[in-house]
């Protein structure tokens, strides 16, 4: 089990902050992005999150083991 959070607008999209998923592992984070779209539906600028496991920042080729937390975090603007 692997708990996603989203924030911004992919919460938004998702209508939900968090999201928990039973996969096999092993696993990347780019799998858990897709197996995320799958489970939610198409994330507009999913692609361009920063991305985070345990609170630390990887990449999309970064393992995911059982229990970790993944973040979906998209780029902000500002004015």
């Amino acid at each position: 089990m692997i708990n996603i959070l989203l924030f911004a607008d992919l919460a938004q999209q998702a209508e939900t902050e968090r999201i928990s998923i039973e996969v096999h592992f092993p696993l990347n984070v780019e799998e858990v992005r897709t197996l995320l779209q799958n489970e939610v539906g198409k994330l507009s600028g999913i692609e361009n999150a920063l991305l985070a496991v345990n609170e630390e920042y990887v990449e999309l080729t970064d393992q995911v083991n059982d229990g970790d937390t993944v973040a979906f975090i998209p780029p902000v603007s500002g004015g």
